[in-house]
Formats: C-alpha cells, sequence, structure tokens
C-alpha cells in the first residue's frame, strides 16, 4: 500500500442511516423489573449492544469459531448486569474483552493484483512477509480480497473479512498501525549510462528539460512544481484498475523506450519495476529534498482499533523476525532507509 492513497476518507467515516428498532420486554413482569432500581434502562442496552454484536458475527461469516466468540461476548454483556460497578465498567470500555481475531488463520486483506505489494498468486513481498508471521503464529493464511481504491478498508477490515492490512503508512487515521516494519521514499528512476548519475535530488539542474514520468496526484509533484520541472512532465493515473493496468510499470515501459527520461515512483514500486527492466536501471531515493513535502514514510501494518491485545503480538513478532522481514523487502528491489535517511545494506541484515 502507498501512503498517497486515501482510502475515501469521507465513505469511512459516514454510516448508513439506521431506523430506530422497536422497543420490546426483554424478560420478567413490569413489576419484577422496577424491583431493582435502572433494570429497565440496562435490559434495553443490553438488548441493544447484543443487536449490535450480532451484526457483526453475522458479517463474519467464518465458520464455527465466530459463533463461539459471538456466545462469550452475549455471556459478557449478560454478566454486567449482575452489579452496578460492572456496568458501569463496561460502558466505559464496550470492547476492552471483544478481539474477533481468528486464532486458526492470518486473515489478510489485500488488493489481488497489484504487484509489487500482494496478488491472488502470493507474487508480492507483502504475501511473502504474510507467510512469514503466519508461520512464525503457527497459523493457516487466508485472504480478503479487494481492490486497493476507495473503500478498500471499509470493505475488508472493517467489515471483519480480515484480521490485518499488511501495508499502512505511519499516522493513517483509518486503521491502527502498529510499529512500523520498514521505511522507504520516493524515488528518481533513470537509465543507467545517460548523464544522470549523481542526481539525487529534484532540485539538480541536470533535470531542467528532461521529461519526467510523475504519478498525478503524489508528494513529489509539489517538489518539481516549486523546482519548475512540470512543463515537460507526463502523468500517469493514481487510481486504475489493478486487474489490468499499472502506472508504475506502464512508467518503466516509457523509460526503456525513451519516451520519458526520469520516472519518480514510490520507492518499492521503483526498485521492484527497475530489477524487472531490460536495461539497467538507477533507483535514487529522494531523500535531500529541502523544499515540499516529505517523501520519506514508515510503512506498517493496520489494525481495527479494538484489537490491542493483537497489535502488541503483532509488534513483537515484527521485532522479532525484522532481519528476515528485511531481507524479504530486499529480495524485491525495496530501497529500505534508516531513521537518518540511509541506506540499509543486505548484509546489515544478519544478527
Amino acid at each position: 500500500m502507498t501512503p498517497f492513497l486515501a482510502d475515501g476518507h469521507k465513505n469511512m467515516k459516514t454510516s448508513p442511516h439506521r431506523s430506530p428498532s422497536p422497543r420490546t420486554a426483554v424478560s420478567g413482569s413490569r413489576a419484577e423489573r422496577s424491583r431493582v432500581p435502572g433494570r429497565q434502562l440496562q435490559l434495553r442496552w443490553f438488548s441493544d449492544m447484543v443487536k449490535k454484536r450480532s451484526a457483526v458475527v453475522a458479517m463474519l461469516a467464518v465458520g464455527d469459531w465466530a459463533m463461539q466468540l459471538a456466545v462469550c461476548a452475549g455471556c459478557a454483556f449478560a454478566g454486567t448486569l449482575v452489579t452496578g460497578p460492572s456496568f458501569a465498567q463496561v460502558l466505559e470500555r464496550p470492547q476492552s474483552s471483544l478481539e474477533l481475531i481468528d486464532p486458526k488463520a492470518l486473515r489478510v486483506c489485500a488488493d489481488p493484483h497489484n504487484l509489487p505489494f500482494s496478488t491472488e498468486k502470493g507474487e508480492g513481498f507483502e504475501n511473502k512477509v504474510a507467510e512469514l508471521l503466519a508461520d512464525k503464529l503457527g497459523k493457516g493464511l487466508t485472504y480478503a480480497w479487494y481492490p486497493q481504491a476507495p473503500g478498500f478498508v471499509r470493505n475488508t477490515l472493517a467489515a471483519h473479512r480480515c484480521d490485518v492490512i499488511m501495508g499502512a503508512p505511519q499516522g493513517d487515521d483509518l486503521v491502527q498501525v502498529t510499529n512500523p516494519y520498514y521505511r522507504t521514499a520516493y524515488a528518481l528512476v533513470f537509465k543507467q549510462g545517460q548523464g544522470l548519475e549523481g542526481v539525487d535530488t529534484l532540485e539538480d539542474a541536470r533535470l531542467k528539460g528532461k521529461r519526467i514520468g510523475i504519478v498525478a496526484g503524489t508528494p513529489p509533484g509539489n517538489n518539481m512544481a516549486t523546482n519548475g520541472l512540470m512543463a515537460n512532465a507526463k502523468p500517469y493515473p493514481l487510481v486504475v484498475d489493478t486487474r489490468v493496468d499499472s502506472s508504475g510499470a506502464a512508467m518503466m515501459h516509457d523509460l526503456e523506450t525513451g519516451d520519458v527520461d526520469v520516472g519518480v515512483l514510490w520507492g518499492p514500486m521503483a526498485g521492484y519495476y527497475a530489477q524487472q527492466a531490460r536495461s539497467p536501471m538507477q533507483v535514487v531515493p529522494l531523500v535531500k529534498e529541502t523544499t515540499g513535502p516529505r517523501l520519506a514514510y514508515r510503512i506498517a501494518m493496520g489494525v481495527r482499533f479494538a484489537d490491542q491485545d493483537w497489535k502488541r503480538l503483532l509488534n513483537r513478532m515484527i521485532a522479532d523476525n525484522q532481519p528476515a522481514i528485511n531481507k524479504l523487502l530486499q529480495n524485491y528491489g525495496v530501497p529500505l532507509l534508516d531513521d537518518n535517511d540511509r541506506p540499509i545494506a543486505a548484509d546489515s541484515n544478519a544478527k
């Protein structure tokens, strides 16, 4: 997942209108309910909460384990009717013990056609990181597929069809992020032997007059505009149907044919497609810009905000397996950076 995909913030934060449910008695006579102070209010609250949890379970539809969790959840909420203090505690932390994580499978939210990140054939580096984690967790591995486009989070993680998004930029407000497991940046890509060796910033005068490919709407576009590089720029679409198109692949094709002189791509895409190119390519992370937005980002995994224990477990998995994760990413050409913008060499992965 790239850090510039907004994923439809308005759609995610707008819930569909729900008609009020008719009020019905839960159990006992009116006289019996009136003997316990606040009993009627508690029963109505309990009925509403059970309905909400039942809707969540219906969306899951992943087998017997989900039904068992629903039963346990019902028991937990029933327990809140026994004493006043426990009722108050659940009001304060209504989801403190309800993490709907599959105990038998690592369920991953992913795009089925989005190299180099993920494919339904397991060809992307996020697939490989997921396989590593599933093995370490002793779980199976399953996917909920959805295109990497507006609505991705809403229709996968938020719908409880899966439990983790393998690539989420740190600071994403649609999901709760884990600790980051890699850091990279947008990068320049150009053919070797074209007189551009040593260019490491969009401020370099040698880029003036060059035909530069840029994905429309991405942060480096601001830097290009500031440096007067947009007049000869060739834009590529930000959102595409990944089943049939790829802006990264199209830009790399144009680099090889000479239709563009330089490409500006998100680092993982730049590194991967440079490896696939027939002509030798050079990839230079853009970490020396003095104007415009930052172009280096930390990438983490994304989970639901309620899933605190799950996040902590993933954090431990990341810390324990960081060298192996780095090696997987570097096999795909991802230009890894440390917190001081220095490249992480492949030989630094060994403990």
